[in-house]
């Protein structure tokens, strides 16, 4: 597999491999420090970022590359020029390229003309890398025996549920949706992939509009900010209406396990989707998942470019 395109593109053995090379990046950042010695790594980014840029950046730093850092208006993209032809000039000049952006259709656009890896690092479609950080931070906590487990993913029925659902039907979880029906509920193609997925995997895919009953029992809660970038203003008020019997508090923390813990890719809006005491509190992982961006693009880079993942 030359690209990551979409979480649905790795299989359960691409997963693995990816998170036992994050663990060992982990404890030794350096342990490949040469393994893109002499080469260089494009991030183009038309969406801001802390985390997906600080750790794509020093993910390469780690692996002795160079990277290099473009915005939507540092390309002739601007002016014109195919994303065809600005793909097979970056592959003239670096070993991979790292995608933030909003149509998913430019990414596969990408990944089809370029002779290196592309690996998308969020779309309004998927965030592929944000589950891999999110699920060995799941194995930091669980371990690899998730039976009878549940794990579930509160509000806007976006690329991070479209992400969680499919990651989750990849390695055989019981995963959860709990969002409003109707416009803010995950795409419906999504949810039928991630079914089909897991009539291979043993996965149970549930989606649900009752964040009570979701959060009963549930190992993880896990949340994202409800106005993302590009929506727009005008639906705010309706949205956040809509969302709010979905944000996680307190009261949904009592109904979880025991040793449950929050989980959140973040920027988070205290007070909206999540509030302080839990993303604040003693059941919160959120810095160490935010830690593991690097950990795990520092994994899919140093894969990809060897050529390591099979893909499903």
């Amino acid at each position: 597999m030359k690209d990551l395109l979409r979480t649905s593109d790795l299989s359960r053995d691409d997963v693995e491999l990816l998170l036992t090379t994050a663990a060992d990046f982990a404890t030794d950042p350096l342990r490949a420090s040469t393994a893109l010695s002499n080469r260089t790594v494009a991030i183009y980014m038309t969406k801001p970022s802390t985390r997906t840029r600080l750790s794509s950046e020093t993910a390469i730093a780690h692996l002795g590359g160079t990277p290099i850092f473009l915005r939507g208006d540092d390309l002739q993209l601007g002016r014109g020029e195919s994303i065809s032809d600005t793909a097979r000039i970056i592959s003239g000049y670096c070993s991979a390229l790292i995608v933030r952006t909003f149509a998913q259709a430019d990414v596969e656009e990408l990944g089809a003309a370029a002779s290196i890896p592309v690996i998308n690092a969020l779309t309004d479609d998927d965030h592929p890398t944000q589950l891999l950080a999110d699920w060995i931070t799941i194995r930091e906590k669980f371990g690899k025996d998730i039976a009878g487990r549940k794990f579930v993913y509160f509000g806007d029925g976006n690329n991070m549920s479209h992400a969680w659902l499919t990651m989750g039907a990849i390695m055989g979880a019981h995963v959860v949706a709990a969002t409003p029906e109707g416009k803010w509920a995950p795409s419906s193609a999504v949810v039928a992939q991630a079914k089909e997925i897991a009539k291979t995997t043993g996965a149970i895919i549930e989606i649900s509009h009752d964040a009570q009953s979701a959060a009963k029992d549930a190992s993880v809660l896990y949340t994202d900010v409800w106005m993302s970038m590009g929506d727009p203003e005008s639906e705010r008020a309706d949205k956040i209406k809509t969302l709010s019997p979905f944000a996680v508090n307190s009261n949904l923390m009592n109904l979880a396990t025991k040793d449950a813990i929050f989980m959140h890719c973040l920027p988070a809006h205290r007070g909206e989707e999540v509030s302080a005491d839990v993303i604040d509190g003693p059941r919160s992982v959120v810095w160490r998942e935010a830690l593991h961006r690097r950990t795990t693009i520092q994994s899919v880079i140093y894969h990809l470019v060897r050529g390591d993942i099979k893909g499903r």
